[in-house]
């Protein structure tokens, strides 16, 4: 296959990207077909690699308003009404759910994911239907489990057990909520163990980690020194983090060298953040996210998540990284030129190594035909006016095409 003149990576000039045996071999200017290889016409489109969603509940997806609304908008209603819901849980449900939102997610240009699972489940029924659908489209879509213990592991009964047994049981990842266990003594004991946890048995780590507009919540810092000195560095990621967004500067410059040295991964979840956060404020009203643009400047590797797909913490969501993308340069004041048109490697190159997938991931020569699409020449158009994903291409095979909107204005 040879597509004919595509912008790769943002870049301004024009190139042919040829695909053999489901990898990129040969990506130049001015390339000639092949005898009998098929000519695909890129149109001057933006060619990417595929978006990566580095956060996400697929366990809770499509739940909103069951049982109820999360009317008051708080993380902490969510937890009550999931904790409702997932009594209810059975494995065709989940499953059923998680791929239709997977499917859309497909649709909008999405390979990669991390998906959260909940495990404070004495049953541990959506970490095994999560486990059965990542092995049912491992060909289709690449989906990393993290062993999530929503209820927190000290607090909830048996939750050092249940971690356990849900990385035995194949999931990828070992998460923790420190900020939710009930004291802060408690708080360091989870990522204690759970840090423990993941190097006794080589798992990658994602924590939501200070999730709550306290100043005092400082897990962060426990969570980064463990990393350091457990050598594990950028296996090791902070979600979330909100509650950098309200310490005082004085503290975040002592905090940043620890966290520069530890080489930890952060991901935000902007649309979920900024819902959620400040809600106990009245005025001055924070915007509940963490320094974006702070950790950006400083080096360190910072992903977007769309983290809620219309479930008890997110009555919205589409399974669309442009929408992340939208609000996350807004929120976090990254709107010059350059860093619009820069703002595509949060969902591309940054979550790609917040997954630790990037020796596989990117469009050279080499490595895997994975790409997208978009019907525009740059990502500053694309974002602006939120384009489709007009080829999802996965080993050098369409996973989904979109044709662009046509509109006809009667209008002089």
């Amino acid at each position: 296959m040879l597509i004919k003149e595509v912008h790769v990576d943002n870049q301004k000039d024009l190139v042919n990207v040829r695909i053999e045996d489901g990898k990129f071999t040969e990506i130049a200017k001015n390339l000639t077909p092949h005898d009998g290889e098929k000519v695909i016409e890129g149109h001057q489109h933006l060619m990417l690699p595929p978006f990566v969603d580095s956060h996400v509940h697929l366990d809770a997806t499509l739940t909103a308003g069951q049982p109820e609304w999360n009317e008051s908008g708080t993380l902490f209603d969510g937890i009550r009404i999931w904790s409702e819901r997932k009594q209810d849980l059975t494995i065709k449900d989940v499953k059923t759910r998680a791929k239709k939102t997977i499917l859309n997610m497909v649709a909008h240009g999405i390979q990669h994911v991390r998906s959260h699972v909940d495990v404070t489940d004495p049953h541990l029924i959506a970490a095994q239907a999560l486990l059965e659908l990542r092995e049912e489209l491992k060909d289709q879509i690449d989906l990393q489990l993290v062993a999530f213990p929503q209820e927190g592991i000290l607090s909830y009964p048996h939750g050092r057990e249940l971690m356990e047994q849900s990385v035995k049981e194949g999931l990828d990842v070992v998460g923790g909520i420190p900020h939710f266990e009930f004291t802060t003594e408690y708080g360091w004991q989870s990522v204690h163990f759970l840090m423990k946890l993941a190097d006794q048995y080589d798992r990658l780590v994602d924590v939501h980690c200070d999730e709550i507009d306290d100043p005092a919540s400082r897990n962060l810092e426990v969570l980064a020194t463990e990393a350091l000195e457990r050598g594990m560095k950028d296996r090791v990621t902070a979600s979330h983090t909100t509650a950098m967004g309200s310490y005082n500067d004085a503290y975040t410059y002592k905090l940043f060298r620890l966290l520069k040295m530890s080489h930890i991964n952060f991901v935000s979840n902007p649309l979920v953040n900024v819902h959620l956060g400040g809600r106990f404020d009245s005025y001055p009203k924070r915007r509940g996210v963490t320094r974006i643009k702070e950790l950006t400047a400083a080096g360190m590797n910072v992903s977007f998540g769309e983290d809620d797909v219309q479930d008890p913490w997110n009555p919205l969501g589409n399974g669309n990284m442009l929408d992340a993308t939208t609000m996350g340069v807004y929120i976090a004041h990254l709107m010059g030129y350059h860093q619009l048109q820069d703002a595509y490697k949060f969902v591309t190159y940054n979550g790609a190594n917040t997954l630790h997938i990037s020796d596989q991931y990117g469009i050279e020569a080499g490595k895997p035909a994975n790409f997208i699409l978009l019907n525009a020449a740059d990502f500053y158009n694309a974002l602006n006016q939120h384009v489709e994903v007009i080829a999802n291409v996965r080993h050098g095979k369409f996973l989904a095409k979109t044709k662009p909107a046509e509109t006809t204005l009667y209008m002089k």
